[in-house]
């Protein structure tokens, strides 16, 4: 069995499509198909089968499943000790985080190192997903929780404050339990994070006109006067068309962790990223 193989195999495992198997992988739908039945051409079995959900392994894909990811494991643990090792301040780096902490908080940070660090590519991915050291989907990764990934170093940067907005010159909610007015908040996927909880235990009675997973998104609809909005105070507070409102209590905070595989803790680069971020941002 060929290495490339078995990645295109538990690409496609992961992804139960070869449309979304050859996305990851960078490579076209075609190929990833005709890879997959050399694989089990070769292996004398069928690996998948077509359900309502996709592709399915079959038994003796399960089988195959178990070996394929202690390769994987095995091969990028080689790859991190060998990044590791490297002394020289250039190559890239790829930082998973949410849309706005990224946009607002950590770009100004990522624009000062490129200016000191010029050979070095810094690739920002803002998704809601939580992208796997382990498997090197980013080598610096920021989340509102602790990491539950083993061999992760991870510290608690900070803690982001929220606030309660509304376009400036815009209503208050003054009706008994914000009766009469209009929220602002996240989509249904969110809806147990502790602002969410906090508008709704806060405001029982107003309606909901608009829901997003994006923060960016809640802020700019904010300030075109769609409703009230919890926001974390860096990004409230630089928007010139918001305004505060004092609530007591006010929305609760939320910590934020950094974390990357240990394999990496002698990464040159990683190492002075780091040392600036948390020199900007830690408390």
């Amino acid at each position: 069995m060929e290495w490339s193989d078995i990645k295109v195999f538990l690409a496609i495992a992961r992804a139960r499509s070869l449309s979304g198997a050859a996305r990851a992988t960078k490579q076209s739908q075609p190929t990833m198909g005709r890879r997959l039945k050399v694989l089990e051409r070769d292996l004398g079995h069928a690996l998948f089968q077509r359900g309502s959900e996709g592709l399915l392994l079959t038994d003796e894909g399960d089988a195959l499943l178990v070996h394929a990811e202690r390769m994987e494991q095995e091969a990028l643990a080689f790859e991190r000790e060998l990044a590791g090792q490297q002394t020289q301040l250039e190559g890239q780096l790829r930082v998973a985080s949410s849309d706005w902490f990224g946009v607002h908080m950590l770009t100004p940070v990522f624009a000062e190192f490129g200016k000191a660090h010029p050979q070095v590519s810094i690739e920002l991915v803002t998704d809601a997903r939580l992208f796997s050291l382990a498997r090197r989907e980013a080598e610096l990764a920021f989340r509102i929780q602790p990491f539950a990934e083993p061999h992760v170093i991870q510290r608690r940067l900070m803690t982001v404050p929220y606030g309660l907005y509304v376009a400036k010159g815009g209503p208050r909610p003054d009706g008994a339990g914000g009766q009469g007015s209009a929220l602002i908040t996240l989509d249904a996927a969110y809806s147990d994070f502790p602002d969410a909880r906090w508008l709704k235990k806060t405001l029982p009675k107003a309606r909901i006109a608009f829901t997003s997973n994006s923060r960016d998104v809640q802020a700019r609809m904010c300030a075109l006067g769609a409703g009230l909005a919890v926001l974390p105070r860096p990004l409230g507070d630089s928007i010139a068309n918001i305004e505060r409102i004092e609530v007591d209590p006010p929305p609760p905070g939320r910590d934020v962790w950094l974390g990357y595989h240990r394999d990496l803790r002698r990464l040159p680069r990683l190492r002075a990223l780091v040392d600036l971020v948390t020199a900007r941002l830690a408390e």
